[in-house]
């Protein structure tokens, strides 16, 4: 080796020192084998491993590709990411708001996409309740976490307020159709609820 190169020990060519890794554990501060041979050696490792490596697919400068998707976008598609080698995210924003939307109904509800879309499918894509505007949140039973339906946002919001308390809401609906909700004095603290 010399100051502007040195020899791999994998293909015995001499190559410039920047075809090599960096290593602090050796004199140098250089891998032994060139990055292609380094590269070629890990592929061959996780092949008799019964892995797949995917193929590096050249991106030009200022812009990234997406392992899900497959395309090369621009960085302004990407978030930033300090703690990742090249500072972005390893999804592009389409790809990784689908993955967080995902893992979001698996967590929280144990939902795949594919039983969500099931359920959605079976409501015709409209509200259990309304029946007028498009099914798009998942209702779920807050005590038993048990998955009811998909909703309309405002649907759900009605029965977040009324705590799903059924009493509460057969009280709204009788209002709302035109019935008294006050009880009515018989006796001295004693009322009657209307029926």
């Amino acid at each position: 080796m010399n100051g502007r190169s040195k020899k791999c020990s994998s293909c015995q060519e001499l190559l410039p020192v920047g075809a090599f890794a960096s290593n602090r554990s050796r004199s140098d501060g250089l891998q032994v084998n060139c990055r292609e041979c380094a590269a070629a050696y890990y592929r061959r490792r996780q092949e008799a491993h019964g892995k797949t490596v995917r193929v590096r697919v050249p991106t030009p400068r200022g812009h990234k590709r997406c392992p899900q998707c497959e395309t090369v976008k621009p960085h302004l598609e990407w978030e930033r990411n300090k703690s990742s080698s090249d500072g972005w995210a390893s999804y592009c924003r389409a790809c990784r708001a689908e993955r967080n939307r995902i893992s979001y109904f698996q967590r929280k509800y144990g939902l795949t996409p594919a039983e969500l879309d099931a359920m959605v499918a079976e409501q015709r894509g409209i509200c259990c309740i309304c029946l007028a505007a498009p099914a798009e949140h998942v209702d779920h039973c807050h005590k038993t976490g048990r998955v009811r339906g998909v909703l309309c946002f405002s649907c759900n919001a009605a029965l977040g307020q009324f705590k799903d308390r059924p009493d509460a809401i057969r009280r709204a609906a009788a209002y709302v159709e035109g019935i008294a909700w006050k009880p009515t004095l018989v006796a001295p603290g004693v009322y009657r609820l209307p029926s």
